[in-house]
């Protein structure tokens, strides 16, 4: 169990909170995750520092961010998030709603590769790998 002492008041309610009221790109790629890559034991809304990562693998240090239109005015914000994530120790691979809801099962694969890039290359093969993550 992971120790939520060290974190803002009230992180973990709005963590709750987050969780209730996921946008549907959020539904959809939990569905998808759990259905998919349930080995990976992704959580949701997982309070880190002063930041909500939308879904967090621990044993593989990854976060998943799913990023709707208003991100392209956030960038900066966005940008030091993913710095503060990073020096915590994890990998940022950010998604866009528009791709989980038209190609979901594209946005798996390309997590599966950051999940395990060495098994997805034996699968694929190198020449498959370079356009994963974009």
């Amino acid at each position: 169990m992971r120790n939520y002492q060290t974190l803002p008041s009230g992180s973990v309610d709005r963590a709750k909170g987050l969780r209730r009221n996921a946008t549907d790109a959020e539904k959809r790629l939990w569905s998808a995750l759990r259905q998919q890559l349930g080995e990976a034991k992704f959580r949701r809304q997982v309070p880190l520092g002063p930041y909500f990562a939308d879904f967090l693998s621990f044993s593989a240090k990854l976060i998943v961010e799913v990023d709707g239109g208003q991100h392209v005015e956030r960038f900066e914000q966005d940008a030091a998030r993913t710095r503060y994530l990073e020096s915590q120790g994890y990998r940022v691979l950010r998604v866009w709603n528009h791709d989980v809801m038209e190609n979901t099962d594209g946005v798996v694969e390309t997590i599966a590769a950051a999940l395990n890039p060495l098994s997805f290359q034996e699968r694929e093969g190198p020449a498959s790998r370079s356009g994963v993550g974009g």
